[in-house]
């Protein structure tokens, strides 16, 4: 059980706290509810999306609704048969392992979960004194919840073994402000409406911008001794970090910008992308493009990004020519 009190946390431990993707709440509590009346684990459970829209939160409030341990670990730690061997063996009846980032998970580590989601068994190979001997240990029962921001990413055998797979979708507007004047109340700092309305259209539809932005609102309100979050407060702390009207920041425009001005339109791969500009592959994929074709400015093609008809226009906008 998740162990966490509401004032110090603005992460929610129960499903009536967290706000937005109803659809998936609703089907999680009649999940976990069945799984109770059974006296059974809950199954297996893949939560996929954009970074930032909750998938930590749901993996640790199902845990909590469980009433069962939760073991967190990143995907991309988990490099040897022995360490998953490890964290498996260490499971108790019901318990839930939660894994982020299961795209990034090894095809040999990807095996060994198989047969511990399917069979719960931990079936591995074991090196002793420079002898390999084979691992058969019966398992208990216990829930895998895997979250991706790349679900293409995951291969078909991993993927079937989840009997759940949920999409957690963007936010709308009234959702993040709602979240906004949660962590105004938590966090004991005033904000006004049309100053948590600005924030949350400028959220990019997620939960964790939204609420990065309403603390660097509160850092200009401190720094100006104003005990209240105004508008325009919100405008001066979004001038300060260069976030225009349309959740756009100068990095955003850049890339936009390197689609137009260095490669003249036509399509580009990620990697030629991922040079020019001088950022990692993952940061764009993650931070930049998933907003970016939400709002389609970008296109992903079977030969590269483009930009769309709005992103030129955009572009236009700035006074962004191909020769700059």
């Amino acid at each position: 059980m998740i162990e966490q009190d509401d004032n110090f946390s603005l992460r929610p431990i129960k499903f009536e706290n967290f706000i937005g993707q109803e659809k998936i709440k609703k089907n999680l509590k009649i999940y976990i509810e069945a799984a109770k009346n059974r006296n059974e684990s809950l199954d297996h459970i893949l939560l996929f999306g954009s970074p930032g829209l909750g998938k930590t939160t749901l993996a640790k409030i199902i845990a909590n609704e469980m009433n069962y341990k939760i073991h967190i670990i990143n995907g991309a730690s988990i490099e040897k048969q022995g360490d998953i061997a490890s964290i498996l063996a260490s499971i108790n009846p019901g318990e839930i392992l939660f894994i982020d980032e299961i795209h990034r998970l090894s095809k040999t580590i990807e095996e060994i979960l198989y047969h511990a989601m399917e069979d719960f068994k931990l079936i591995s190979l074991s090196k002793n004194n420079n002898e390999v001997s084979p691992i058969n240990i019966q398992l208990p029962p216990f829930t895998l919840i895997g979250a991706t921001t790349n679900i293409g990413a995951i291969s078909t055998p991993l993927k079937s073994r989840f009997s759940i797979i949920e999409k957690i979708n963007f936010y709308e507007t009234n959702e993040l402000k709602k979240i906004i004047m949660n962590a105004s109340y938590i966090l004991k700092t005033t904000i006004n409406d049309d100053a948590a309305k600005m924030i949350a259209i400028r959220s990019r539809g997620t939960p964790r911008t939204a609420i990065n932005l309403f603390k660097r609102a509160r850092d200009f309100a401190n720094a100006n001794n104003s005990l209240i979050i105004t508008k325009k407060i919100v405008e001066t702390t979004f001038a300060n970090i260069k976030l225009n009207k349309l959740g756009l920041y100068d990095s955003d425009i850049e890339y936009l910008k390197t689609l137009a001005s260095r490669f003249h339109y036509k399509p580009v791969g990620l990697k030629t992308i991922s040079h020019a500009m001088g950022e990692d592959i993952k940061n764009i994929e993650e931070i930049y493009e998933p907003y970016l074709l939400r709002i389609n400015f970008i296109d992903k093609t079977p030969r590269g990004r483009t930009l769309t008809d709005k992103g030129i226009e955009f572009l236009k906008t700035q006074n962004i020519k191909d020769n700059d």
